[in-house]
């Protein structure tokens, strides 16, 4: 791969040249790097489950974008060479992080994170016997990162389920046994 700078010549031209060479730009800077050809492995599980997960994450970019506030939303967000269907898609391929359920009194405590935006935060107890007794929507807390939902009940030796979901509809699960 070559960066060109002050080539008059390269300016305007972009493509193959002789099914040798690719001329492209990225972030303003002209590149020229040799053609590659399809690969003649066949791809693995990992790769086959990676693709699957990019065309449904730009499937959701395609039509999320439509929505001019959401558009607005992801352009705020991108960088330099990027624009609001690259954040749409980079949002789309990662499911929201639970990092920690507690319990404070009567109250569960998610803190949950997204590299763009939690959308909700859905609670469920459930007893030793695995009945569900309640569920419910947390709600998003001053800091922007906690949620928190106010629990009827919280029987010992039952359990605390908890659903992170993004934007996009990624689902994040964790569960807190009560003690």
């Amino acid at each position: 791969m070559a960066i060109v700078k002050d080539n008059l010549l390269l300016q305007a031209v972009e493509g193959t040249l002789g099914n040798q060479f690719t001329i492209y730009r990225r972030n303003g800077q002209i590149i020229i790097a040799k053609k590659r050809g399809p690969s003649k492995k066949k791809p693995t599980q990992k790769q086959l489950e990676a693709r699957y997960k990019m065309l449904v994450a730009a499937a959701y970019a395609k039509a999320i974008i439509q929505d001019p506030e959401i558009k607005a939303y992801y352009k705020s967000l991108a960088g330099p060479g990027q624009n609001a269907y690259n954040m749409a898609v980079k949002d789309a391929y990662r499911a929201p992080e639970i990092q920690n359920i507690r319990l404070e009194d009567m109250d569960v405590v998610v803190t949950a994170k997204d590299e763009f935006r939690v959308a909700d935060v859905q609670v469920r107890v459930i007893d030793d016997a695995g009945v569900i007794l309640e569920r419910g929507s947390a709600r998003l807390g001053r800091n922007g990162v906690d949620w928190y939902y106010k629990a009827a009940v919280l029987p010992p030796g039952g359990r605390v389920i908890v659903v992170a979901v993004d934007l996009p509809g990624n689902e994040r699960v964790e569960e807190l046994l009560i003690t």
